[in-house]
């Protein structure tokens, strides 16, 4: 739970996916540039129905600093209605090499 991993301590795993008007308005681009910036990595991508989803590895802190993002800002014209975040684990070390955009 976010309570026990407050702390910020050591590298987390957590895939997400967000809801509302988040396809053709640049979304994936301004994710990948937001991770980029806060030294995460990991991948999103559009879903057939309509959503944005991924996954995001880095340290705990910026992983929240980026959940918070996916939940409230995201792109200028987006319009986000709800982001769920699930499979959230400590990870030794980050998986990707980077952030991507998948297709």
């Amino acid at each position: 739970g976010r309570v026990a991993m407050a702390e910020g301590e050591g590298t987390v795993s957590v895939d997400y996916e967000v809801f509302g008007k988040v396809q053709g308005v640049f979304f994936r681009k301004y994710t990948q540039g937001e991770a980029k910036r806060l030294g995460l990595v990991g991948w999103v991508q559009n879903t057939s129905h309509g959503t944005v989803r991924g996954q995001v590895q880095g340290p705990a802190a910026r992983v929240r600093e980026l959940q918070d993002w996916l939940r409230k800002i995201g792109s200028p014209q987006s319009r986000i209605s709800r982001a769920e975040f699930s499979n959230e684990k400590k990870i030794a070390a980050p998986e990707h090499e980077d952030f991507q955009i998948l297709k």
